[in-house]
């Protein structure tokens, strides 16, 4: 399940690297689907609530988290939602989310703009931060309230999900079948997940509804609480799922909706997984290509051999890994977790030959070490953030489910497609969410021939390893909508600094909903 790791923001990845080289279910519809149509009275009580914004203290769950949080213009609440919208007189969770209030005239104020920056399992609270940042002379900034909201499960929302101690997480309890290092989870292990995951995060009943398409549900009770008639949304990399099913359910009650850096809806999860990881072999060719202009790649001057020399170095790495001077052992699954960090895009090439080079030296790798710490949630401390365990979660309910058979076959192909990733092990797999008790959620392919919707935009750029550009084509034809191609080597590109071409385009689109002409492109 850990296959869709590299769902996450290329610009918090990039930020770490800068920092390194400085240093088919049909859908439910808990609000009617015919625009006009009255709010049930059962859920009425959560569509009528209204928020308590105050000091966002006491909200962050990580350290970059309480350092992003400590600003006084961001305002913080929880907003409640039924666990089961099947049952709204029952049990409750309580949706984490951060304000940005807009900067502009409050004549000039639009809107709400939510924010997803994928994942699964990652802050929308800590995302808003960031956006807010990067847009801070942008129009969008001026005449939208920027919320970024923790999904259910997720960081600051509760309950929240929880399956390994932080001992278990630094003994790399959390793993799948790509970076195991060859001691792929028996029968046994995969039962006691789910039962420790269960136990962690407050009942089964918690575990059977952290799904997109109860996220979907809630963004439509916080679009109603923020008083906006009609959502504004941007969603990166599993931000786009999270908007298609959106689309699909309340089409009605869409305005705008930027998806960046998209997920397939048409494919299912072994076609796509084979995809993705075939993007990132090609990540790794290409940053191999740049390292070998240097006589002093660690990786040798033929890039045709790059991906042997690097299981030459890593590989040894399952059997023995090298302990820092600080006691922390670099095992293999760190090391493949900080290289799929530093490949999302160009920018981090150079942090992932440094590490290899540490690496090659035999002292250990303080950079990819840093780079997985930083998408692990780990803190100073040596505790952890729930990111890695809510993907998890998250992905047993929306992903397709396999038997051992089909998880080895998918991980041997996995290998064939992205050969600098083959452990040379045997391979005896098992889906980590083999023996979850509620059957998957989403269904594929999913936000099919929906009815209503105005006109969306895509954004997708043309090698982005972790969400392939033939992803991003195929989300817009589905959607009907307007398909932005940006040539270059990232995942996602809107709403970061540095591309005045995409971050125009999806300005003017979301203030004015005015549509790129068709064939638009910009340049990384």
């Amino acid at each position: 399940m850990l296959a869709h790791k590299p769902h996450v923001r290329s610009s918090l990845i990039i930020g770490a690297v800068i920092l390194v080289l400085s240093a088919c279910g049909q859908p439910t519809f808990g609000h009617p689907s015919e625009p006009g149509g009255k709010i049930p009275a059962d859920l009425k009580r959560f569509y009528d609530q209204k928020l308590t914004f105050g000091s966002c203290e006491g909200y962050a769950t990580t350290d970059d988290d309480a350092k992003a949080f400590a600003n006084d213009t961001f305002e913080c609440a929880r907003l409640e939602v039924p666990l089961d919208y099947q049952n709204p007189l029952g049990r409750t969770a309580q949706i984490a989310l951060l304000r940005v209030p807009a900067k502009g005239k409050p004549s000039k104020r639009i809107g709400s703009l939510l924010l997803n920056p994928g994942g699964p399992g990652f802050s929308g609270m800590s995302y808003a931060t960031m956006v807010a940042k990067n847009l801070a002379d942008s129009p969008i900034a001026k005449q939208f309230d920027l919320i970024g909201f923790d999904p259910r499960g997720v960081a600051a929302s509760t309950p929240a999900l929880d399956c390994f101690t932080d001992a278990e997480r630094e003994a790399d309890k959390l793993v799948n079948s790509i970076n195991s290092g060859g001691k792929d989870y028996t029968d046994h292990e995969t039962r006691q997940l789910y039962q420790k995951c269960a136990e962690r995060s407050g009942g089964e009943d918690v575990l059977a509804h952290v799904g997109t398409r109860d996220v979907a549900r809630d963004m439509d009770v916080l679009r109603a609480v923020l008083g906006d008639d009609k959502l504004s949304f941007f969603g990166a990399s599993y931000g786009t799922r999270l908007g298609a099913i959106y689309a699909e359910t309340f089409p009605q009650n869409v305005r705008a909706m930027v998806l960046d850096g998209a997920v397939d809806p048409t494919t299912g999860t072994t076609e796509r997984r084979l995809v993705q990881f075939a993007g990132f072999q090609r990540a790794f060719d290409n940053m191999a290509a740049f390292c070998a202009k240097t006589p002093t790649c660690p990786l040798g001057t033929d890039p045709k051999q790059a991906s042997a020399a690097f299981q030459q170095i890593v590989r040894p790495l399952i059997d023995k890994p090298i302990i820092t001077a600080d006691g922390r052992k670099v095992t293999y699954t760190a090391v493949i977790d900080g290289v799929l960090a530093g490949l999302y895009g160009e920018a981090g090439w150079r942090a992932v030959i440094l590490g290899i080079t540490e690496l090659k030296a035999g002292s250990g790798s303080k950079t990819l070490l840093f780079l997985r710490d930083f998408l692990s949630q780990r803190n100073v401390d040596g505790s952890y953030g729930n990111g890695n365990e809510s993907l998890v979660a998250i992905n047993c309910l929306d992903e397709e489910r396999h038997t051992p058979e089909q998880e080895s076959a998918m991980t041997r192909d996995i290998f064939k497609v992205a050969p600098f990733l083959d452990t040379g092990r045997p391979v005896n797999a098992r889906d980590l969410c083999e023996h979850w008790r509620v059957k998957p959620t989403l269904g594929y392919p999913y936000a099919q021939n929906i009815k209503g919707l105005p006109k969306t935009l895509v954004v997708s750029v043309t090698r982005d390893p972790a969400t392939p550009h033939e992803g991003g084509i195929s989300l817009a034809k589905t959607l009907g909508a307007s398909l932005l191609t940006v040539e270059g080597e990232q995942h996602g590109v809107a709403l970061t600094p540095g591309n005045a071409c995409v971050n125009d385009i999806v300005a003017d689109y979301l203030i004015g909903l005015k549509i790129p002409s068709d064939g638009a492109r910009c340049v990384l």
